[in-house]
Order: C-alpha cells, then sequence, then structure tokens
C-alpha cells in the first residue's frame, strides 16, 4: 500500500512529499489512519544531527488516529478504535524485559517507529509524518481522550510516557515535594503529571518569562534557576528531580536539592557532556543520579488512562507539513510552547487537502 508522507532526502535538504510503502496487513497487525503527530526534539536530531540516519527519512513517533482495517487475529481493538503509537513498533517479546513489559529495555534493542531496521521494505521504520501506518496490535494503544483533544494527545506517547514512567518508577506521589529543572516539551507534561499524583512541584527556569507559565501549569513555586540564593532555598528539601534540560548545564546544585536516599533522573541527551559531579554530594546523604527511557506499552496505556481521568494534554501548535522545517528550526531556538503537532491531513500531495 502506497501512502502520502513528508520526509527529508538528506539532513540539509527540506521536508518533501513523499509516496512511501506500507505492508499489507498481516494477521495480528492494525492498520491506522494518522490524524495528528507529534514533532519531538528526537525527530530534529534523527534528520539533521545523527549519523546512523537512513535518508529517505519519515520521523514521528507521537501518532494518534483511527482504525480502518484489521487483521484476522486481532482482538483488542476495532475498526474505528481511536489509538495511539508511539516510540516502539515491535520487539523480541521474549527477553526478560520484554516479559516484564518493559519493552523500552529489550535485550535485543526496541524497533522504533521510525529509522529502525525492519523485514518490511525499504528495510527500515517510516514513522508518522504520514497518512496512514500499519503496526502490530501488540504496539497500539487506546485512547480514551475525547475527540477534540487528540492532537493535544499526541505528544503524550512521548514526552507523557517518559515522565509519568520515571515519576512512577520513583513513587512520586501525595505529600512529596518534587523538581522539575527546564519548563519544555517534557517539562510542562510532567509538572501537570506530578501534581495530578499529589505531589507539590517545585520548577526550575532559567527564563522568566516562564515563571508565570510554570505556575498557570500547576507548579507550586517557581525558581530561578540561574539565581543560586534561589535555587538554594531547597537545599536538601526535595524527594525528586525530573531534570528534562538537554543543554549541558552543573548538576552540582541541582544534587545538593535532594534529601537523603533521593534521586535525580535525567532525560536531556546534551551534545557535550555535563560537567563532571562533585561525588562527595552523593557520598553525603547517599544520594542517587539516575536516567530514564520512555516506558513499556503498559505502562504507556495507564499512563494515557492516567492522563484521560485527569485531563491532562500538552500545550501544543499547530502545523501543516509545508511548516516542518520551519518548525525544526524553531525547535533549534526553543521557540514553541510547548510542542509542535502536525495535522496529518497536510500530507496529501493536494495542498488543498485541508
Amino acid at each position: 500500500m502506497k501512502v502520502d508522507a513528508f520526509g527529508a532526502n538528506g539532513p540539509d535538504t527540506p521536508f518533501a512529499h513523499l509516496e512511501i510503502a506500507r505492508r499489507p496487513l498481516r494477521p495480528n497487525d492494525v492498520q491506522i489512519e494518522i490524524a495528528f503527530c507529534g514533532i519531538c526534539h528526537t525527530d530534529l536530531h534523527q534528520v539533521r544531527d545523527w549519523p546512523n540516519t537512513r535518508f529517505p527519512c519519515v520521523p514521528g513517533h507521537e501518532i494518534v488516529g483511527h482504525i480502518t482495517a484489521k487483521g484476522s487475529a486481532v482482538t483488542g481493538f476495532e475498526t474505528g478504535d481511536t489509538v495511539g503509537v508511539g516510540c516502539i513498533v515491535d520487539s523480541c517479546q521474549e527477553c526478560e524485559a520484554c516479559e516484564a513489559g518493559l519493552e523500552q529495555f529489550c535485550a535485543k534493542g526496541f524497533t522504533g517507529t521510525y529509522n529502525a531496521p525492519t523485514q518490511d521494505p525499504p528495510g527500515y521504520t517510516m514513522g508518522g509524518y504520514s497518512r496512514s501506518i500499519v503496526v502490530d496490535q501488540d504496539y497500539v494503544l487506546a485512547i480514551r481522550h475525547s475527540q477534540q483533544d487528540l492532537a493535544a494527545v499526541a505528544p503524550l506517547l512521548c514526552a507523557g510516557i517518559t515522565t509519568y514512567s520515571a515519576l512512577k518508577t520513583w513513587k512520586v506521589g501525595t505529600g512529596q515535594t518534587i523538581g522539575v529543572v527546564g519548563i519544555g516539551g517534557l517539562g510542562h507534561v510532567g509538572i501537570r503529571i506530578a501534581r495530578a499524583l499529589g505531589a507539590n512541584v517545585v520548577a526550575f527556569t532559567s527564563s522568566d518569562s516562564k515563571r508565570d507559565e510554570a505556575a498557570r501549569l500547576g507548579a507550586t513555586d517557581v525558581v530561578n534557576s540561574r539565581d543560586s540564593g534561589d535555587v538554594g532555598r531547597y537545599t536538601e528539601k526535595l524527594d525528586f528531580i525530573l531534570n528534562t534540560v538537554a543543554a549541558s548545564h552543573d548538576l552540582d546544585p541541582y544534587i545538593a536539592l535532594l534529601k537523603r536516599d533521593c534521586t535525580m533522573a535525567m532525560f536531556g541527551a546534551p551534545n557535550k557532556p555535563h560537567p563532571a559531579i562533585d561525588v562527595r554530594l552523593l557520598f553525603r546523604r547517599r544520594r542517587s543520579l539516575s536516567g530514564s527511557l520512555l516506558g513499556g506499552i503498559r505502562e504507556t496505556q495507564e499512563m494515557l488512562d492516567f492522563c484521560a481521568k485527569h485531563e491532562i494534554v500538552a500545550d501544543i501548535e499547530m502545523i501543516t507539513a509545508h511548516q516542518i522545517d520551519d518548525a525544526f528550526d524553531r525547535l533549534l531556538r526553543n521557540d514553541v510552547k510547548y510542542r509542535f503537532v502536525l495535522n496529518a491531513k497536510s500530507l496529501a500531495r493536494d495542498k488543498d487537502a485541508l
């Protein structure tokens, strides 16, 4: 099956219309007509920065849409269902991690929604900047938000599960005070989820313009991360820190804010290493510095249901296919509040499709 898509033919070429192949339905597959696809910083890195990219590259791993066909063995979904596809479309299903529902840690490596090796033409996966996609039902997620919120649900398939999984892993909940460093695509969703879990949230931002934004999102206090005195108000007072900043920065001031036996989890992947930490900060209060990666399929479904119950979505700016390059440029400048979402109808060759 041929479908309309937008992709890049090289790291320095603009996005353009492509016609790509989707595999015929297998017994366990569903075919999804894509309504919206979020645009993630990973998409930008994959197209413009990382050396392992296969071209033409069609990014997109924050997919929402509706099932238009299903294979003969599909039991969990029906035609017309509203569903999502996140960052994982396959895994070995045999290793300890997969059996535990932690496909993101598959011993053989999970199959990403784009740029991952596959037996299907053209030999690697192509993502959600397309009109439809075919996915094994075991990697498809039910979406129970209202239809009017679907575009704003899309970023939850990456930003939502990334923050939710960490907050659940480190048992964040009622009565705790946690820090969220960086109020961007991940941070703004993390604040909302942490508040819904019952925690008090201290937002750390270097931008004074985001102080009111952080409060609107649910932060109980906002700290200027460039002001050591302001940061120091929380020395040894935080139960957990969600650090979403991708730029290289000094971690010591944040580690010092943790109580005994508490953790700061890292999510941003900087283009150059963070400065070396003072390990004595870890010794003195048995603190931990850790990281987290996405979440498994079961946990992603749990996250979506939790967010639907608490009416949590992302703050988005809708774009069309012909605005993708501009959106990537703006991502580089952090010029979005807080996630771009692509209207998939605009991917048709006919610009009048909208």
